[in-house]
């Protein structure tokens, strides 16, 4: 395992209520522009919390992200929106929300547009061939 990756035995130990503040308020000071680190860094701390809710924040997020980045895009909207039951005024948890909803509807006009060509591509290949039916040595019948 990589030495800056925290073990699981790591989370058995709660930081204290002021280190959790000091993540908490890191996180909200970057606003729109959290950094990757300072995400991580406040979702673990809420992850080793010993407090439900924390824990529950902290899973939720990054069940959602890393349903998000497999393409998973059912389960990521469907602990988003948990996490925004939890914490409605989550700015990272709405704008994962936007991209969530951005994706399925690019990929849902990609998927329409693939099936009305292959349905164009149909009715092409079905008109020659019946066309070819329709003659005999050069002659229509």
């Amino acid at each position: 395992m990589s030495p800056s990756l925290p073990y699981a035995a790591d989370a058995e130990s709660p930081l204290k209520p002021a280190e959790l503040q000091v993540l908490r308020a890191q996180y909200e000071k970057e606003g729109d522009f959290v950094g990757v680190q300072t995400k991580f860094n406040y979702a673990w701390g809420l992850i080793k919390s010993d407090q439900r809710p924390e824990q529950q924040e902290g899973c939720l997020y990054y069940l959602a992200l890393g349903n998000y980045k497999l393409g998973n895009y059912a389960e990521a909207r469907r602990y988003n929106e948990l996490l925004l039951e939890h914490e409605p005024a989550n700015l990272q948890a709405e704008s994962l929300k936007g991209l969530i909803d951005d994706k399925v509807q690019r990929e849902g006009l990609v998927g329409v547009a693939i099936v009305g060509g292959l349905a164009v591509a149909a009715g092409v290949v079905g008109g020659l061939l019946m066309r070819g039916r329709g003659r005999r040595g050069g002659e229509e019948i």
